[in-house]
Protein backbone atom coordinates (compact mmCIF):
# COMPACT_ATOMS: atom_id res chain seq x y z
CA UNK A 1 0.00 0.00 0.00
CA UNK A 2 1.07 3.50 -0.47
CA UNK A 3 3.39 4.80 2.16
CA UNK A 4 3.01 8.65 2.93
CA UNK A 5 5.17 11.11 2.15
CA UNK A 6 7.97 12.22 4.66
CA UNK A 7 8.31 8.28 5.34
CA UNK A 8 12.57 6.36 4.55
CA UNK A 9 14.62 8.47 2.14
CA UNK A 10 13.11 11.30 0.48
CA UNK A 11 13.39 10.71 -3.27
CA UNK A 12 14.83 13.12 -5.93
CA UNK A 13 12.01 14.32 -7.16
CA UNK A 14 10.47 15.28 -3.78
CA UNK A 15 13.56 17.07 -2.67
CA UNK A 16 13.64 18.98 -6.02
CA UNK A 17 10.34 20.18 -5.68
CA UNK A 18 10.88 21.00 -1.65
CA UNK A 19 14.02 23.14 -3.11
CA UNK A 20 12.49 24.75 -6.14
CA UNK A 21 9.77 25.48 -3.47
CA UNK A 22 12.46 26.88 -0.99
CA UNK A 23 14.29 28.89 -3.48
CA UNK A 24 11.24 30.83 -4.74
CA UNK A 25 9.93 31.31 -1.16
CA UNK A 26 13.44 32.82 0.26
CA UNK A 27 13.64 34.98 -3.38
CA UNK A 28 10.32 36.42 -3.00
CA UNK A 29 10.51 37.33 1.06
CA UNK A 30 13.85 38.72 0.34
CA UNK A 31 12.54 41.12 -2.19
CA UNK A 32 9.18 41.77 -0.64
CA UNK A 33 11.47 42.65 2.36
CA UNK A 34 13.67 45.30 0.68
CA UNK A 35 10.82 46.79 -1.19
CA UNK A 36 8.01 46.71 1.24
CA UNK A 37 4.54 45.69 0.76
CA UNK A 38 2.52 47.15 -1.92
CA UNK A 39 -1.16 47.81 -1.19
CA UNK A 40 -0.75 46.06 3.04
CA UNK A 41 -4.27 46.18 2.90
CA UNK A 42 -5.03 43.37 0.68
CA UNK A 43 -1.97 41.81 1.06
CA UNK A 44 -3.53 41.52 5.07
CA UNK A 45 -7.00 40.35 3.51
CA UNK A 46 -5.40 37.82 1.31
CA UNK A 47 -2.79 36.39 4.01
CA UNK A 48 -5.72 35.79 6.58
CA UNK A 49 -7.91 34.34 4.07
CA UNK A 50 -5.14 31.57 3.12
CA UNK A 51 -3.98 31.41 6.67
CA UNK A 52 -7.88 30.40 8.17
CA UNK A 53 -8.22 28.09 5.31
CA UNK A 54 -5.32 26.24 6.63
CA UNK A 55 -6.34 26.08 10.33
CA UNK A 56 -10.03 25.23 9.26
CA UNK A 57 -8.71 22.24 6.95
CA UNK A 58 -8.80 18.76 7.65
CA UNK A 59 -6.26 16.39 8.12
CA UNK A 60 -5.21 14.82 4.75
CA UNK A 61 -6.52 11.56 3.80
CA UNK A 62 -6.75 8.74 1.15
CA UNK A 63 -8.29 10.24 -1.55
CA UNK A 64 -8.70 13.30 -0.37
CA UNK A 65 -7.28 16.12 -3.07
CA UNK A 66 -7.48 19.06 -1.46
CA UNK A 67 -7.67 19.45 2.09
CA UNK A 68 -7.88 22.98 2.44
CA UNK A 69 -10.46 24.50 -0.62
CA UNK A 70 -10.63 27.76 1.57
CA UNK A 71 -7.17 28.17 1.35
CA UNK A 72 -6.28 27.43 -2.19
CA UNK A 73 -9.16 29.42 -3.49
CA UNK A 74 -7.67 32.21 -1.38
CA UNK A 75 -3.96 31.97 -2.77
CA UNK A 76 -5.52 31.98 -6.47
CA UNK A 77 -7.50 34.48 -6.14
CA UNK A 78 -4.50 36.78 -4.84
CA UNK A 79 -2.55 35.17 -7.70
CA UNK A 80 -5.19 36.47 -10.60
CA UNK A 81 -5.87 39.79 -8.90
CA UNK A 82 -6.12 42.95 -11.38
CA UNK A 83 -7.98 45.66 -9.91
CA UNK A 84 -9.38 46.71 -6.96
CA UNK A 85 -12.63 48.65 -6.81
CA UNK A 86 -11.76 49.78 -10.30
CA UNK A 87 -7.78 50.73 -9.65
CA UNK A 88 -4.68 48.78 -10.76
CA UNK A 89 -3.07 46.65 -8.47
CA UNK A 90 0.73 46.79 -8.10
CA UNK A 91 1.76 43.58 -5.53
CA UNK A 92 3.71 41.40 -8.36
CA UNK A 93 3.92 38.07 -8.27
CA UNK A 94 6.77 37.59 -5.99
CA UNK A 95 4.32 39.70 -3.59
CA UNK A 96 1.77 36.84 -4.09
CA UNK A 97 4.07 34.06 -3.03
CA UNK A 98 5.61 36.24 0.19
CA UNK A 99 2.22 36.33 1.33
CA UNK A 100 1.07 32.82 0.52
CA UNK A 101 4.35 31.35 2.09
CA UNK A 102 3.79 33.52 5.14
CA UNK A 103 0.57 32.68 5.76
CA UNK A 104 0.85 29.07 5.55
CA UNK A 105 4.01 29.36 7.68
CA UNK A 106 2.07 31.07 10.51
CA UNK A 107 -0.84 28.85 10.12
CA UNK A 108 1.29 25.77 10.79
CA UNK A 109 2.15 27.37 14.14
CA UNK A 110 -1.29 26.69 15.95
CA UNK A 111 -1.38 23.30 13.81
CA UNK A 112 1.91 22.19 15.24
CA UNK A 113 0.70 22.77 18.79
CA UNK A 114 -2.29 20.62 19.17
CA UNK A 115 -0.11 17.96 17.56
CA UNK A 116 -1.47 17.92 13.77
CA UNK A 117 1.11 17.39 11.04
CA UNK A 118 2.80 19.67 8.63
CA UNK A 119 2.38 18.28 4.99
CA UNK A 120 5.84 19.79 3.58
CA UNK A 121 5.33 18.45 0.01
CA UNK A 122 1.69 19.99 0.05
CA UNK A 123 2.52 23.31 1.28
CA UNK A 124 5.62 23.12 -1.70
CA UNK A 125 3.15 22.21 -4.45
CA UNK A 126 0.92 25.05 -3.49
CA UNK A 127 3.93 27.76 -3.17
CA UNK A 128 5.26 26.75 -6.74
CA UNK A 129 1.66 26.10 -7.97
CA UNK A 130 0.73 29.59 -7.16
CA UNK A 131 3.67 30.89 -7.92
CA UNK A 132 3.33 29.61 -11.23
CA UNK A 133 0.01 31.50 -11.71
CA UNK A 134 1.22 34.97 -10.51
CA UNK A 135 4.30 34.61 -12.78
CA UNK A 136 1.54 33.78 -15.68
CA UNK A 137 -0.87 36.69 -14.96
CA UNK A 138 0.88 39.78 -12.97
CA UNK A 139 3.64 40.72 -15.56
CA UNK A 140 1.01 40.66 -18.19
CA UNK A 141 -1.51 42.54 -16.39
CA UNK A 142 0.75 45.25 -14.93
CA UNK A 143 2.40 45.35 -18.84
CA UNK A 144 -0.85 45.71 -20.24
CA UNK A 145 -0.33 43.20 -22.77
CA UNK A 146 -3.42 40.85 -21.43
CA UNK A 147 -5.73 44.15 -22.17
CA UNK A 148 -4.37 44.05 -25.73
CA UNK A 149 -4.91 40.44 -26.12
CA UNK A 150 -8.14 40.19 -24.18
CA UNK A 151 -9.76 43.75 -24.07
CA UNK A 152 -11.16 45.18 -21.19
CA UNK A 153 -14.92 44.14 -21.69
CA UNK A 154 -16.95 41.01 -20.77
CA UNK A 155 -13.89 38.87 -22.76
CA UNK A 156 -11.34 39.70 -20.00
CA UNK A 157 -12.20 36.81 -17.64
CA UNK A 158 -10.97 34.64 -20.15
CA UNK A 159 -7.62 35.53 -19.60
CA UNK A 160 -7.73 34.34 -15.87
CA UNK A 161 -9.77 31.43 -17.25
CA UNK A 162 -6.45 30.35 -19.33
CA UNK A 163 -3.81 30.87 -16.29
CA UNK A 164 -6.43 28.83 -14.28
CA UNK A 165 -6.50 26.41 -17.03
CA UNK A 166 -2.28 25.82 -17.20
CA UNK A 167 -2.11 26.29 -13.11
CA UNK A 168 -4.56 23.21 -12.78
CA UNK A 169 -2.11 21.34 -15.81
CA UNK A 170 1.11 22.61 -13.32
CA UNK A 171 -0.33 21.59 -10.19
CA UNK A 172 -1.56 18.08 -12.23
CA UNK A 173 2.30 17.68 -13.00
CA UNK A 174 3.48 17.90 -9.80
CA UNK A 175 1.14 16.08 -7.95
CA UNK A 176 1.70 13.20 -10.41
CA UNK A 177 5.75 13.49 -9.44
CA UNK A 178 5.04 13.13 -5.67
CA UNK A 179 2.47 10.09 -6.20
CA UNK A 180 5.27 8.49 -8.02
CA UNK A 181 7.85 9.31 -5.42
CA UNK A 182 5.47 8.07 -2.75
CA UNK A 183 4.64 4.63 -4.52
CA UNK A 184 8.56 3.81 -4.99
CA UNK A 185 8.47 4.58 -1.09
CA UNK A 186 5.27 1.99 -0.86
CA UNK A 187 7.78 -1.29 -1.56
CA UNK A 188 8.59 -3.33 -4.72
CA UNK A 189 6.94 -3.21 -7.60
CA UNK A 190 5.39 -0.45 -6.65
CA UNK A 191 6.03 2.56 -9.32
CA UNK A 192 3.55 2.91 -12.09
CA UNK A 193 4.21 5.18 -15.15
CA UNK A 194 4.41 8.74 -14.49
CA UNK A 195 2.36 9.23 -17.67
CA UNK A 196 -0.37 7.19 -16.24
CA UNK A 197 -0.65 8.80 -12.87
CA UNK A 198 -0.42 12.62 -14.81
CA UNK A 199 -3.45 11.27 -17.04
CA UNK A 200 -5.23 10.59 -13.74
CA UNK A 201 -4.17 13.59 -11.67
CA UNK A 202 -5.79 15.72 -14.95
CA UNK A 203 -8.76 13.63 -14.53
CA UNK A 204 -9.50 14.18 -11.14
CA UNK A 205 -9.02 17.76 -11.75
CA UNK A 206 -11.68 17.90 -14.53
CA UNK A 207 -14.07 15.39 -12.04
CA UNK A 208 -14.02 16.22 -8.50
CA UNK A 209 -16.53 18.88 -7.39
CA UNK A 210 -14.19 20.19 -5.32
CA UNK A 211 -11.32 21.47 -7.34
CA UNK A 212 -13.79 23.15 -10.07
CA UNK A 213 -14.72 24.91 -6.74
CA UNK A 214 -11.62 26.12 -5.71
CA UNK A 215 -11.02 27.25 -9.67
CA UNK A 216 -14.40 29.14 -9.64
CA UNK A 217 -13.91 30.59 -6.55
CA UNK A 218 -10.30 32.24 -7.13
CA UNK A 219 -11.28 33.44 -10.44
CA UNK A 220 -14.65 34.78 -9.00
CA UNK A 221 -12.81 36.67 -5.99
CA UNK A 222 -10.37 37.82 -8.21
CA UNK A 223 -13.04 39.58 -10.50
CA UNK A 224 -14.98 40.61 -7.25
CA UNK A 225 -12.08 42.63 -6.01
CA UNK A 226 -11.46 44.22 -8.96
CA UNK A 227 -15.24 46.17 -8.79
CA UNK A 228 -16.14 46.04 -4.91
CA UNK A 229 -12.70 46.19 -3.15
CA UNK A 230 -10.86 43.90 -0.08
CA UNK A 231 -14.69 42.58 1.01
CA UNK A 232 -15.52 40.78 -1.81
CA UNK A 233 -13.84 37.75 -0.52
CA UNK A 234 -15.79 37.49 2.83
CA UNK A 235 -19.04 37.05 0.50
CA UNK A 236 -17.59 34.95 -2.39
CA UNK A 237 -16.06 32.46 -0.40
CA UNK A 238 -18.89 31.37 1.87
CA UNK A 239 -19.60 29.14 -0.50
CA UNK A 240 -16.37 27.62 -0.41
CA UNK A 241 -16.58 27.11 3.05
CA UNK A 242 -19.96 25.09 2.62
CA UNK A 243 -17.98 22.65 -0.43
CA UNK A 244 -15.43 22.13 2.88
CA UNK A 245 -18.13 21.03 5.17
CA UNK A 246 -19.35 18.91 2.77
CA UNK A 247 -16.02 17.13 1.49
CA UNK A 248 -15.46 16.82 5.43
CA UNK A 249 -18.55 15.06 5.77
CA UNK A 250 -17.46 12.93 2.81
CA UNK A 251 -14.19 11.80 3.90
CA UNK A 252 -15.58 10.85 7.16
CA UNK A 253 -18.09 8.11 5.37
CA UNK A 254 -15.72 7.31 3.28
CA UNK A 255 -13.01 6.25 6.16
CA UNK A 256 -16.16 4.60 7.94
CA UNK A 257 -16.74 2.67 5.00
CA UNK A 258 -13.00 1.75 5.18
CA UNK A 259 -12.68 0.57 8.36
CA UNK A 260 -15.77 -1.57 7.73
CA UNK A 261 -14.06 -3.13 5.02
CA UNK A 262 -10.94 -4.12 7.27
CA UNK A 263 -12.88 -5.57 9.87
CA UNK A 264 -14.84 -7.90 7.56
CA UNK A 265 -11.55 -8.82 5.82
CA UNK A 266 -10.47 -9.89 9.27
CA UNK A 267 -13.64 -11.44 9.97
CA UNK A 268 -13.02 -14.82 7.93
CA UNK A 269 -9.20 -14.99 9.92
CA UNK A 270 -11.17 -14.44 13.32
CA UNK A 271 -13.55 -17.37 12.26
CA UNK A 272 -10.56 -19.50 11.25
CA UNK A 273 -11.73 -19.42 7.38
CA UNK A 274 -8.30 -18.24 6.02
CA UNK A 275 -5.25 -17.90 7.44
CA UNK A 276 -3.95 -14.84 9.66
CA UNK A 277 -2.79 -11.90 7.45
CA UNK A 278 -3.82 -13.83 4.02
CA UNK A 279 -6.17 -10.53 2.96
CA UNK A 280 -3.92 -7.89 3.89
CA UNK A 281 -1.37 -10.08 1.80
CA UNK A 282 -3.24 -10.50 -1.00
CA UNK A 283 -4.39 -6.17 -1.22
CA UNK A 284 -0.81 -5.59 -0.90
CA UNK A 285 0.85 -7.70 -3.41
CA UNK A 286 -2.35 -7.00 -5.83
CA UNK A 287 -2.16 -3.59 -5.33
CA UNK A 288 1.65 -3.44 -6.30
CA UNK A 289 0.94 -5.86 -9.37
CA UNK A 290 -1.50 -3.60 -10.20
CA UNK A 291 0.60 -0.42 -10.19
CA UNK A 292 3.16 -2.65 -12.01
CA UNK A 293 0.48 -3.16 -14.72
CA UNK A 294 -0.36 0.89 -15.03
CA UNK A 295 -3.75 0.96 -12.99
CA UNK A 296 -4.04 4.07 -11.08
CA UNK A 297 -5.80 6.21 -9.28
CA UNK A 298 -10.16 4.97 -8.58
CA UNK A 299 -8.82 1.41 -10.56
CA UNK A 300 -6.28 1.19 -7.88
CA UNK A 301 -8.48 1.33 -4.66
CA UNK A 302 -11.13 -0.45 -6.45
CA UNK A 303 -8.55 -3.17 -6.73
CA UNK A 304 -7.02 -2.99 -2.95
CA UNK A 305 -10.39 -2.73 -1.68
CA UNK A 306 -11.85 -6.06 -3.47
CA UNK A 307 -8.56 -8.17 -2.51
CA UNK A 308 -9.35 -7.05 1.59
CA UNK A 309 -12.83 -8.49 0.86
CA UNK A 310 -12.19 -11.13 -1.58
CA UNK A 311 -12.86 -14.11 0.72
CA UNK A 312 -15.88 -12.97 2.48
CA UNK A 313 -17.99 -15.23 0.99
CA UNK A 314 -16.35 -18.11 2.64
CA UNK A 315 -18.19 -17.02 5.81
CA UNK A 316 -21.30 -19.11 4.11
CA UNK A 317 -19.67 -22.36 4.25
CA UNK A 318 -20.45 -24.79 7.31
CA UNK A 319 -17.07 -26.18 7.29
CA UNK A 320 -13.66 -24.11 6.42
CA UNK A 321 -12.13 -25.21 3.46
CA UNK A 322 -8.42 -26.42 4.52
CA UNK A 323 -6.53 -23.23 4.55
CA UNK A 324 -8.55 -20.94 2.85
CA UNK A 325 -7.84 -22.49 -0.40
CA UNK A 326 -11.23 -22.34 -1.97
CA UNK A 327 -9.19 -22.99 -5.26
CA UNK A 328 -9.53 -27.04 -4.57
CA UNK A 329 -13.32 -26.41 -4.62
CA UNK A 330 -15.46 -27.18 -7.72
CA UNK A 331 -16.04 -24.18 -9.99
CA UNK A 332 -19.73 -24.23 -9.25
CA UNK A 333 -18.84 -24.23 -5.57
CA UNK A 334 -16.36 -21.21 -6.01
CA UNK A 335 -18.76 -19.59 -8.01
CA UNK A 336 -21.27 -19.54 -5.27
CA UNK A 337 -19.11 -17.84 -2.81
CA UNK A 338 -17.67 -15.45 -4.86
CA UNK A 339 -21.53 -14.49 -5.35
CA UNK A 340 -22.25 -14.66 -1.82
CA UNK A 341 -19.11 -12.67 -1.35
CA UNK A 342 -20.23 -10.30 -3.35
CA UNK A 343 -23.72 -9.74 -2.08
CA UNK A 344 -22.19 -8.96 1.06
CA UNK A 345 -19.67 -6.19 -0.19
CA UNK A 346 -22.75 -4.41 -1.94
CA UNK A 347 -24.04 -3.87 1.73
CA UNK A 348 -20.92 -2.18 2.88
CA UNK A 349 -21.04 0.70 1.03
CA UNK A 350 -17.59 -0.24 -0.33
CA UNK A 351 -19.61 0.28 -4.26
CA UNK A 352 -20.55 -2.00 -7.30
CA UNK A 353 -17.24 -2.17 -8.90
CA UNK A 354 -15.71 -3.52 -5.87
CA UNK A 355 -19.08 -5.89 -5.32
CA UNK A 356 -18.07 -6.80 -9.47
CA UNK A 357 -14.39 -7.57 -8.75
CA UNK A 358 -15.06 -9.90 -5.94
CA UNK A 359 -18.67 -12.01 -7.46
CA UNK A 360 -16.03 -12.20 -10.57
CA UNK A 361 -12.98 -13.83 -9.32
CA UNK A 362 -13.86 -17.39 -9.89
CA UNK A 363 -15.11 -17.31 -13.24
CA UNK A 364 -12.16 -18.10 -16.06
CA UNK A 365 -9.93 -15.57 -16.46
CA UNK A 366 -11.21 -14.31 -19.75
CA UNK A 367 -14.24 -13.49 -19.29
CA UNK A 368 -12.71 -11.26 -15.95
CA UNK A 369 -12.05 -7.64 -15.73
CA UNK A 370 -8.29 -6.66 -15.08
CA UNK A 371 -8.67 -6.29 -11.55
CA UNK A 372 -10.22 -9.64 -10.97
CA UNK A 373 -7.90 -11.36 -12.95
CA UNK A 374 -4.95 -9.66 -10.62
CA UNK A 375 -6.54 -10.51 -7.41
CA UNK A 376 -7.13 -14.33 -8.30
CA UNK A 377 -3.79 -15.19 -9.03
CA UNK A 378 -2.35 -13.37 -5.97
CA UNK A 379 -4.55 -15.16 -3.85
CA UNK A 380 -3.34 -18.26 -5.26
CA UNK A 381 -0.01 -17.67 -5.08
CA UNK A 382 -0.24 -16.49 -1.42
CA UNK A 383 -2.67 -20.15 -1.21
CA UNK A 384 0.52 -21.65 -2.89
CA UNK A 385 3.17 -20.26 -0.39
CA UNK A 386 1.13 -21.17 2.21
CA UNK A 387 0.72 -24.90 1.39
CA UNK A 388 4.59 -25.43 1.12
CA UNK A 389 4.92 -26.15 -2.91
CA UNK A 390 8.51 -25.50 -2.46
CA UNK A 391 8.49 -21.73 -1.99
CA UNK A 392 7.83 -18.82 -4.12
CA UNK A 393 9.41 -20.18 -7.00
CA UNK A 394 7.75 -23.28 -6.82
CA UNK A 395 4.50 -21.11 -6.29
CA UNK A 396 5.15 -18.96 -9.36
CA UNK A 397 6.16 -22.26 -11.92
CA UNK A 398 2.64 -23.41 -11.01
CA UNK A 399 0.92 -20.30 -11.57
CA UNK A 400 2.62 -20.60 -14.74
CA UNK A 401 1.57 -23.79 -15.41
CA UNK A 402 -1.87 -22.76 -15.13
CA UNK A 403 -1.41 -19.44 -17.55
CA UNK A 404 -3.88 -21.55 -20.36
CA UNK A 405 -6.95 -21.46 -18.09
CA UNK A 406 -6.74 -20.09 -14.68
CA UNK A 407 -4.38 -17.61 -14.70
CA UNK A 408 -3.65 -14.16 -17.32
CA UNK A 409 -0.14 -15.29 -18.92
CA UNK A 410 0.84 -10.69 -18.46
CA UNK A 411 -0.32 -10.80 -14.53
CA UNK A 412 1.63 -14.12 -13.33
CA UNK A 413 4.44 -12.36 -15.55
CA UNK A 414 3.55 -8.65 -13.93
CA UNK A 415 3.96 -10.89 -10.33
CA UNK A 416 7.09 -12.16 -10.48
CA UNK A 417 8.35 -9.20 -11.75
CA UNK A 418 7.08 -7.43 -8.35
CA UNK A 419 8.48 -10.50 -6.55
CA UNK A 420 11.86 -10.47 -8.17
CA UNK A 421 12.27 -6.66 -7.28
CA UNK A 422 10.88 -7.88 -3.31
CA UNK A 423 13.78 -10.76 -3.25
CA UNK A 424 11.15 -13.50 -4.51
CA UNK A 425 9.56 -13.63 -0.64
CA UNK A 426 5.77 -14.06 0.52
CA UNK A 427 3.67 -11.04 -0.25
CA UNK A 428 4.05 -9.69 3.32
CA UNK A 429 4.01 -10.74 7.18
CA UNK A 430 0.66 -11.72 8.75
Amino acid sequence: MRAPYGTGPLAPAVLAVRGAALLLALVALARTSVQGLAEPGLALVFGLLVAAGELVRRGASAGEREPAPLAAAGALAYALLGDSAGRPTTHGALQVIAVVVVAQALAAVPRRACGRRTDADRAARRTLTVGFAAVCFQPLYASGQAERWFGDGPYFPLFPLTVLALTALCDAVLAALLARSAARAGGPGALPPYGSLLVDEVRALAGTGTGVAIGATGVVTALGVAVAGPWAPAVLCGPLLLTQVSAGRYTAVRTTCGQTMASLARATEIAGYTPPGHARRVAALATAVGRELGLTGPRLTVLEHAALMHDIGQLSLLDPVAGGATARLPAAEQRRIALLGGAVVRRTGAGPEVAAVVEQQADPYREQPLAARIVRTVNAYDDLCGESVGGPLRALEQLRLGTGHDHQPQVVEALGRVLARGGLTRSGAG
